[in-house]
């Protein structure tokens, strides 16, 4: 019996094996070249810009970056701080005993 062949795409839908998935995501604050990042592909561990909490290896995300630059300047993001990030003010880091006004 011989090999059985490998199978074609269906056509219309874009084949699924290593393909990466950039989206271009609009918004108040620009617009974005937004990457999702499986948790089987997140090897190294990241800081998150919206929360400031570290992102372990092996938790899914999402990678931004401006639409106008070449990638150099990516931050990876918790899927739900992307999505929340025009609703966050900015962090302010205090000290433990520091008034908050």
């Amino acid at each position: 019996m011989s090999p059985r062949k490998n199978r074609r795409a269906v056509s219309g839908r874009p084949p699924t094996g290593g393909a990466r998935v950039e989206e271009t995501e609009e918004g108040p604050d620009g617009e974005w070249i937004v990457r999702p990042i499986a948790g089987a592909n997140a090897t190294k561990p990241y800081r998150c810009p919206g929360c400031d909490q570290e992102i372990p290896p092996g938790v899914g995300h999402v990678v931004a970056w401006r639409a106008g630059d070449r990638g150099d300047d990516r931050r990876h993001w918790h899927r739900p701080c992307w999505q929340a990030r025009t609703r966050r003010s900015p962090r302010i880091l205090r000290g433990r005993n520091a008034p908050r006004y």
